[in-house]
């Protein structure tokens, strides 16, 4: 589990394709605890450490996870978001983030409204049922807040404020890029549950 307070960014080192998984090496210059089977987040993908070097870290990525996500487009020297799983003696100053990402979106406006940046992101109309005015959404490992909906276009809205763009790697994003996406936990559950009962106690 982790909060989407995300704790360093780091380039990626080095990454080697297979058919059956992706091997990517990360730069690791904060993290001083890591052991080989930890859960780290990268860009909100929930992923094991399976090597460890002395500034940097291996993490191995299956198939079916570069399917959902936008870590089969990452290259060499790309800025990723990191984030350790979380403590249970921390402050939650995030929300519940699980670190298995829904889907991804695009983003299709970026702009800066005094020192704020503005972010549009288009995604599906599925991932757009969890999206809630005020509520929360991670996007690429981030704990943001739903700042404005357009339900009919399938786009939300966030502002991101100066200390969230000085600690992650979304300053760096354009309009076209894709972003990782994970709703939020709780509403998914609770949709869920509605859908099971509707369904008669079969899962939908």
């Amino acid at each position: 589990m982790f909060t989407g307070l995300i704790e360093q960014t780091s380039p990626v080192l080095s990454i080697n394709k297979t058919s059956a998984l992706t091997e990517m090496e990360i730069k690791n210059t904060l993290f001083d605890d890591l052991n080989i089977g930890d859960s780290v987040a990268v860009n909100g993908a929930c992923l094991t450490i399976t090597k460890l070097q002395e500034e940097s870290f291996s993490v191995e990525i299956v198939n079916e996870t570069s399917s959902i996500t936008s870590l089969s487009d990452v290259k060499k020297g790309d800025i990723l978001n990191l984030e350790r799983a979380m403590r249970l003696d921390q402050r939650l100053g995030g929300h519940i983030v699980s670190g298995h990402v829904d889907g991804t979106g695009l983003i299709e406006n970026i702009y800066n409204d005094g020192d704020a940046l503005v972010l549009s992101v288009k995604c599906s109309r599925e991932l757009m049922k969890y999206m809630i005015l005020k509520g929360s959404v991670t996007i690429d490992g981030i704990s943001l807040t739903l700042f404005d909906i357009k339900t009919e276009e399938d786009i939300f809205i966030l502002n991101i404020i100066p200390k969230t763009q000085y600690k992650t790697n979304i300053s760096g994003k354009t309009a076209g890029d894709i972003v990782n996406i994970e709703a939020d936990m709780m509403i998914k559950h609770i949709d869920h549950l509605l859908n099971f009962e509707k369904a008669g106690g079969r899962h939908v």
